[in-house]
């Protein structure tokens, strides 16, 4: 039989262990660097904007508001022009904000 030697058994040991620990620590390298990366503001900007791409039910409601704002201040201006009275002003804000939030929330049969 042979003799087991401490030592050697003790060294083969703290070597695994050694390796080990290079592995995890490059591994957490790794994934500090994906973590980095996806927290920085334009990532986090671009994956919003991927986002909101695959995203079809945002897509229409979207399409929606441009038209029921573009409406509201299209009639705006129709209706009162330019007009420098700030009671008209008022009015007119009044107005293309009413239009714009019913042609938002109705704006499937305009799109047709």
């Amino acid at each position: 039989m042979k003799k087991v030697n401490v030592t050697d058994t003790l060294n083969e040991s703290i070597a695994l262990l050694e390796n080990r620990q290079k592995q995890e620590l490059r591994i957490l390298k790794e994934q500090f660097e994906l973590t980095y990366d996806s927290l920085k503001p334009l990532n986090i900007i671009k994956g919003a904007f991927k986002e909101i791409a695959t995203t079809s039910d945002l897509k229409g409601n979207i399409i929606n508001n441009v038209i029921g704002i573009s409406t509201g201040y299209i009639t705006k201006k129709l209706l009162l022009g330019s007009s420098h009275n700030p009671v008209r002003r008022v009015l007119g804000t009044v107005l293309q904000f009413v239009i714009t939030n019913v042609v938002s929330k109705h704006a499937d049969p305009l799109k047709n």
